[in-house]
């Protein structure tokens, strides 16, 4: 068996093993880090526009998966007695990096579909629309961080 048929190997038996782990723990670390990053730049219109909708964030290769909710005093994780997922995002970690810190365009990650949509379309561009307004998430990352 060659080295990187191992290595893969290896890896698809990590990401069946993380896609069994539940979504809360990594969940709960997203809330907190979206309520010091994205809630203070969010107007009452966008909260009440964004507020109460299951949104579930699959990044494909960790086979990661994060279940959040608005609520009116930040996010939380979203369990399954918050009723069904009204947005599902898929995409690869870094996209998702490049996106959160301005480097991506939604857009175009989208026709190229290296993020893929599903669920309720026209929460989705509220949603959309609503992170271009903001701009990028994460601007000043330092030189020595993840993925520069």
């Amino acid at each position: 068996m060659s080295e990187t048929s191992a290595v893969r190997r290896l890896l698809a038996t990590a990401r069946s093993l993380v896609r069994r782990l539940p979504a809360e723990p990594p969940s709960f670390l997203a809330a907190r880090a979206l309520d010091q990053l994205l809630w203070p730049r969010l107007d009452a219109a966008q909260r009440q526009a964004l507020q109460g909708r299951v949104v579930e964030l699959e990044l494909i290769e960790p086979g990661l998966r994060l279940r959040l909710r608005l609520g009116p005093q930040g996010f939380r994780v979203a369990r399954a007695r918050d009723g069904t997922t009204a947005l599902t995002l898929r995409a690869r970690s870094e996209a998702i990096w490049r996106l959160l810190r301005g480097q991506e365009d939604a857009d175009r990650l989208f026709f190229e579909r290296a993020l893929v949509m599903e669920g309720d379309t026209e929460y989705g561009l509220i949603l959309k629309n609503t992170l271009d307004a903001i701009g990028p998430l994460i601007k000043d990352w330092p030189a020595s961080g993840l993925h520069q």
